[in-house]
């Protein structure tokens, strides 16, 4: 898997790994580096309980969009919603 480094030096690190270790925002991650060059990534704090991770997922606020999806009570017509957003009354 390879990703690119930006010029503040960030990476994003790829989806497959984030779900091996389990990785949620704001979790804090140790680097080393071996004798060989590999770069060793590893969750800090591994010996955290599950419950722990539950409970963080759990506090984590929805995302905006979600909040607010199947809430509209207007029914709208894809031509009368076009036609409003493009300011044809």
């Amino acid at each position: 898997m390879a990703t690119t480094l930006t010029v503040k030096g960030q990476v994003t690190i790829p989806k497959k790994i984030r779900d091996a270790l389990d990785l949620q925002p704001g979790c804090k991650l140790n680097f080393a580096v071996n004798d060989d060059g590999d770069v060793l990534l590893q969750k800090s704090g591994s010996g955290t309980t599950t419950s722990k991770t539950a409970a963080a997922k759990s506090k984590q606020k929805k995302d905006r969009f979600e909040q607010v999806r199947g809430k509209a009570d207007i029914h709208w017509r894809t031509q009368d919603l076009m036609k409003l957003m493009r300011g044809e009354h």
